[in-house]
């Protein structure tokens, strides 16, 4: 008979990596490394399949022996006699590193906005923008600054 416990092993594999992934993720975005992001983006995403479909079969087997879908649910059942000290051990472990890697991901999400606003500064400048954007000449116009001189368009 399956229980709960079944697939937490490979929960903690599948989180381990993923959290080695967030912190590969983190560098690359120090670094403003796009080609390295890019090749973890494809990577992340296949362990956060595989941790989706882990945790689906484990929500599954959870309802089967009779208890509820929830963080309650599963908090009952490790509380059980059906459930171990290495099962509770694994679980609390498992807690611990989706913890650590939903801050990992907002931090990277941080990181992520600061390059943005770095990059859109850039266009900013690029385009002339850096002043604000467009203003209007005497004539009511919209003027574009570029170079130190006012560019009047009509």
């Amino acid at each position: 008979m399956a229980i709960p416990a079944d697939t937490l092993g490979k929960e903690l594999e599948a989180a381990q990596r993923l959290l080695q992934l967030l912190k590969q993720e983190e560098a690359c975005l120090i670094k403003a490394d796009v080609e390295g992001m890019s090749k973890l983006t494809a990577e992340k995403a296949s362990v956060a399949t595989q941790m989706t479909e882990l945790a689906r079969h484990r929500s599954m087997v959870l309802r089967t022996v009779g208890y509820e879908n929830s963080e309650s649910g599963i908090t009952a059942w490790m509380n059980s006699p059906d459930a171990t000290d290495n099962d509770r051990s694994t679980w609390t472990e498992l807690l611990s590193l989706a913890q650590a890697g939903k801050e990992l991901n907002r931090t990277n999400g941080l990181l992520i906005a600061q390059q943005i606003a770095c990059n859109q500064s850039a266009l900013n400048v690029l385009q002339g923008n850096a002043q604000g954007g467009n203003v209007y000449g005497p004539n009511g116009q919209t003027a574009t600054k570029i170079g130190g001189r006012r560019l009047v368009i009509g």
